[in-house]
């Protein structure tokens, strides 16, 4: 007779006490939640009695700050015995006092909602896109319509063309320069070779210490020690193109010959101080040379109608040199140098006006941007209009849609946050402050 096995029967055959029984599992696990808050205890306690506040502490602190880790009382005020969790802005205060963004701004930050600490070894500096856009995705101000665009969240999506590219815009600089011609084969000097010119032969940062290709011996032997020995230029002034100096960059080409009889052109200066240099060239070449005093007639300048002047003219050394001066200025004025300047003459004044240049080195003057950072790229690059400029007129500033090529969201593109082109604080008007804070290992005597 075949057995009945019944559900109820083979129920009857598990053990339901098998949680009860103890086993080396949870023999482990019961002593480890004894002894883990036990150490945990200790370890604050230790830690307390050492006076080491980093057991509060969410993280470590960025460099600028990590000299601080140790002393929470430096940022956190202390209250009711306990540290604040918040940051006050006049603990930061102590220490940094930079002027707000816009004195019309209807919102201002605390300082730690845009500078987070206790985030590790991190650039402090390096906002968020998030805290920017707080205000910029729509920006109001106290005194009604804001000077700038009131919609921007994000360099890659609605941050509009750079202002200076803006319909309508124009170089308001007077040298007249053409790119295009520059910018092929091109003979350097009257009679020279010809070269191929590159864009740092004339554009260069303040600071830079390539010897000018172009540019005369006196420029290369006195420009580049001064950058040089300057602690304040070499370092730090490499981020903006210094405005072109004829010294450095065209006198290889462009020479400012006056008179045949002499191999040294003008100096590139006021008017008044080339029409000196002229008068002093001529009088010390006639007193060198007193027989061209005897001056003859060329039969070749005589006009119809004209007296006829005598074949042979005995000048006085004053007259001729200013016979002379006057044909010379008249080259200079009315074709060598309107060549590039623009020229005015006053009523009764023999000497012209010389229209400021106005040579434009800071494009953006909200933004910053730094050429240094940008070695491996060449200038055509981003500046391909330069290829085809013929008027001085022409912008050659790239647009936002090339800067987009590099620097946009991704893995694999550059940092394209607020913080790269903007600044918050305009630390040049920072105000100074009273220093407060002492290590307490310093008031001790480090021991």
């Amino acid at each position: 007779m075949a057995r009945t096995r019944t559900t109820k029967k083979l129920a009857q055959r598990i053990d339901l006490d098998y949680f009860k029984r103890p086993t080396p599992l949870k023999r482990v696990r019961f002593w480890l939640s004894i002894a883990l808050p036990l150490l945990a205890i200790a370890w604050v306690a230790w830690h307390g009695l050492a006076r080491d506040q980093r057991v509060f502490s969410s993280g470590r602190m960025s460099a600028a700050h990590a000299v601080l880790e140790k002393e929470c009382a430096a940022c956190h005020v202390k209250q009711a015995g306990a540290f604040s969790a918040k940051t006050q802005n006049r603990a930061c205060l102590d220490c940094h006092d930079g002027p707000m963004h816009h004195a019309n701004q209807t919102f201002t930050p605390e300082c730690a909602t845009c500078h987070t600490e206790h985030r590790g070894r991190v650039n402090l500096r390096a906002a968020s896109d998030k805290t920017c856009a707080e205000c910029h995705s729509d920006l109001k101000t106290r005194n009604g319509a804001p000077n700038f665009a009131a919609a921007i969240s994000t360099f890659g999506n609605d941050h509009p063309e750079f202002a200076a590219l803006k319909r309508g815009a124009h170089d308001f600089g007077s040298i007249k320069l053409n790119h295009a011609v520059h910018l092929k084969a091109i003979r350097l000097g009257p009679t020279g070779p010809l070269v191929q010119l590159e864009c740092n032969d004339c554009h260069r940062p303040s600071g830079a210490l390539e010897h000018w290709r172009y540019g005369d011996e006196k420029s290369n032997r006195e420009l580049i020690p001064i950058i040089r020995d300057d602690p304040n230029v070499a370092p730090l002034r490499r981020a903006f193109m210094a405005a072109p100096k004829f010294a450095a960059a065209c006198s290889g080409c462009h020479l400012l010959d006056f008179d045949k009889r002499l191999s040294e052109g003008v100096p590139h200066d006021k008017p008044e101080i080339v029409h000196a240099f002229v008068v002093r060239k001529f009088t010390e070449y006639i007193a060198a040379h007193p027989a061209e005093l005897r001056v003859a007639k060329e039969p070749d300048r005589t006009l119809t109608g004209r007296p006829i002047p005598p074949s042979v003219r005995v000048l006085a050394p004053a007259q001729w040199v200013q016979e002379k001066t006057a044909t010379a200025e008249d080259l200079l004025w009315r074709k060598t140098c309107k060549q590039c300047h623009a020229l005015t003459f006053a009523q009764g004044t023999p000497l012209p006006q010389v229209a400021a240049s106005n040579i434009s080195t800071r494009w953006m003057p909200h933004a910053k941007f730094d050429h240094d950072a940008h070695p491996g790229f060449s200038c055509v690059n981003c500046h391909a209009q330069a290829m085809q400029s013929t008027e001085t007129s022409d912008i050659l500033l790239p647009g936002i849609a090339t800067c987009r090529t590099c620097h946009s969201p991704g893995p694999n593109h550059a940092e394209s946050r607020c913080y790269e082109c903007h600044t918050y604080h305009d630390w040049s008007k920072r105000k100074e402050v009273t220093p407060k804070f002492t290590l307490p290992a310093l008031r001790t005597g480090g021991r």
